[in-house]
């Protein structure tokens, strides 16, 4: 049964996990997944402020030193217009760098490392304490017979539900979120919890494909980019 504090026949609460680390970051969003939450991941603050642009977030875990913009500043810029609840991630134990954290508006903070146990407790008490707000709105996407419901991460066919494997939904949102602009196979790897090779996402393309496209093998919408990676095209 899902861990998740919201009812049964709610949508899954949305987390964001915002980390420069690619093991840990793939490693909670595994986790958190398996505990039926819907999880999507940024590896900086610059990628997470681009995520927040289309969807919409019931809670954050945040870590504090990353390259670029750290998590104390993208916490304290993201309160001028957001209520978001935030979990900070941290290596660093001492009480200065926790009362700093709340002081930019964090709900929680954890220090690293941590039990993943330890990691859903402190999610679900944030949840009891600041219940997420419900889901009134949606970014939808339109291409052919298709349609993508990037907040719920559905995707449907002739108003059919179209299965996709952990992967496909990995790739999906991602070329969603940059609809009509390419996207590096790289960048698409690192986006996937299931792999960390570039040449795997050549195949998830392939698969998806077959499952989008009228004829697979002249892409319309999930279309080659030579010399990048692919770009979703919507109507």
């Amino acid at each position: 049964m899902p861990n998740t504090v919201k009812e049964p026949d709610a949508l899954p609460a949305h987390v964001l996990v915002i980390d420069d680390d690619s093991r840990l970051r793939k490693l909670i969003q595994k986790y958190l997944s398996e505990q039926g939450f819907l999880v999507t991941a940024a590896s900086s603050a610059a990628n997470a402020r681009r995520q927040l642009e289309f969807l919409q977030f019931d809670l954050l875990v945040l870590d504090v030193m990353m390259p670029g913009e750290d998590g104390m500043s993208f916490a304290a810029d993201l309160r001028k217009t957001s209520d978001v609840p935030i979990l900070m991630l941290t290596a660093m134990g001492e009480s200065e760098h926790r009362i700093k954290g709340l002081e930019h508006g964090v709900d929680d903070y954890m220090g690293k490392p941590f039990e993943p146990r330890e990691l859903l407790l402190r999610v679900n008490s944030i949840f009891k304490r600041v219940p997420p707000p419900p889901d009134d709105s949606t970014h939808e996407l339109r291409f052919g017979s298709c349609r993508y419901d990037i907040s719920r991460g559905v995707l449907m066919k002739e108003e059919v539900s179209v299965h996709l494997t952990s992967a496909e939904s990995d790739l999906i949102r991602v070329l969603a979120l940059n609809a009509n602009t390419p996207v590096k196979r790289s960048q698409l790897s690192e986006s996937s919890s299931n792999s960390s090779n570039p040449r795997t996402i050549d195949v998830q393309v392939t698969r998806l494909r077959r499952k989008i496209e009228a004829d697979p093998r002249q892409p319309r919408y999930l279309q080659t980019v030579r010399g990048t990676g692919y770009l979703l095209r919507t109507d």
